[in-house]
């Protein structure tokens, strides 16, 4: 639509008799707004054609010159966008997945870790690749992390960079579960003791270490195996098993979580040993606890104490002994393996994944 200066309608300013002033505020009023229309129609807008243009040659030849020039340089980087896109879609990738080719594994890798890295693959494909940094780079980088490690921290499973780890944290890094722990102890001792009282045998439930055990003194009473829940043990003791179930952070779902009574003889040791991962704590509540019992991790000593916790990163390389004489008992406590706080949720749900029973 065109618009002239002869077209416009006349201001009312004689039938409303208002003073001249008044007329030529409306008449300049009125140009403006032509003169923006006339602006506003001249401009290039990608995809749109316009025309009946009223311009000066210089003027429309310099403009449409600057507007052709950025509409060039825009088509031309939709153009290559485009066509990655097309290629991404073609190899089955998006823009955000990852570069994924065989130099990124060192040629040394083991199976188990590129085992991982497959399942990291097929976590992020069904949900996302967002928060999965630090998991991506652990499982690129395993090999040659775990060779930068000092040896007191050589988790020998799947290590988690920049995770903050001291041997023993604070009992205030879970305080909800430490303190629901700690209030169950009396039931938690009580149904051990029945247990106990049923004899130590494979037959009854109970598993024994291999050799690394001195005089064969350490034995196991699991609640939860690898991730998956021991359901006639659990009978025998289903008010800690609802304990446990009240945890926020009981790693109860993947292979790197386990839980159960943990019984150590007199003058038996556990040889040093580094754990599975940086990415839980394991948490020690101490039900029967003799003298000279210890507890050596990234060489810190502790002891326990019959009814409290300890949290502990067994990543780091540790030492249990028990040197107290015969007739002291067996030191036991419950222990339960929690994620460890620096540990993302979106991380804790990728590791279910890649850790899962099932896989």
């Amino acid at each position: 639509m065109h618009w002239v200066i002869n077209t416009l309608p006349s201001p009312p300013y004689s039938e409303l008799g208002v003073h001249s002033l008044s007329a030529l505020l409306w008449t300049l009023l009125l140009l403006f707004l032509w003169h923006c229309y006339r602006m506003g129609s001249d401009l290039q807008i990608p995809g749109h054609a316009h025309s009946g243009k009223i311009m000066s040659s210089s003027r429309r030849s310099f403009r449409s010159s600057s507007i052709g020039s950025k509409a060039s340089a825009r088509s031309k980087l939709l153009r290559s966008v485009s066509l990655e896109a097309e290629e991404d879609e073609e190899q089955g990738q998006g823009y955000l997945t990852p570069v994924l080719s065989h130099t990124l594994f060192p040629a040394h890798a083991s199976a188990e870790a590129r085992k991982l890295y497959t399942a990291l693959q097929e976590y992020a494909k069904r949900y996302s690749w967002v928060g999965m940094g630090r998991i991506h780079k652990g499982l690129r980088e395993q090999v040659s992390l775990l060779f930068d490690l000092s040896a007191i921290q050589k988790p020998h499973l799947f290590f988690l960079p920049d995770v903050p780890s001291v041997p023993f944290f604070p009992c205030d890094a879970h305080r909800h579960d430490i303190e629901v722990l700690e209030a169950a102890y009396p039931v938690i001792l009580s149904e051990f003791l029945a247990v106990y009282q049923r004899g130590i045998d494979s037959k009854n439930g109970w598993t024994f270490l291999g050799p690394k055990v001195i005089n064969a003194g350490q034995a196991v009473f699991p609640l939860y195996s690898a991730g998956v829940c021991r359901a006639e043990n659990c009978r025998s003791c289903p008010r800690t098993y609802r304990t446990l179930l009240a945890l926020r952070t009981f790693i109860n779902s993947n292979t790197l979580g386990s839980a159960g009574f943990w019984l150590l003889r007199p003058g038996a040791t556990l040889g040093s040993t580094y754990g599975h991962t940086n990415t839980r704590l394991r948490c020690h509540l101490g039900l029967q606890t003799p003298a000279q019992c210890e507890l050596v991790v990234g060489g810190e000593p502790q002891c326990w104490s019959e009814g409290h916790c300890l949290l502990v990163d067994d990543s780091f390389l540790h030492t249990v002994s028990h040197k107290g004489p015969v007739d002291s008992g067996p030191r036991v406590i419950l222990s339960v393996d929690l994620w460890h706080p620096n540990v993302a949720a979106a991380e804790r749900q990728a590791l279910d994944f890649m850790f899962s029973p099932d896989l």
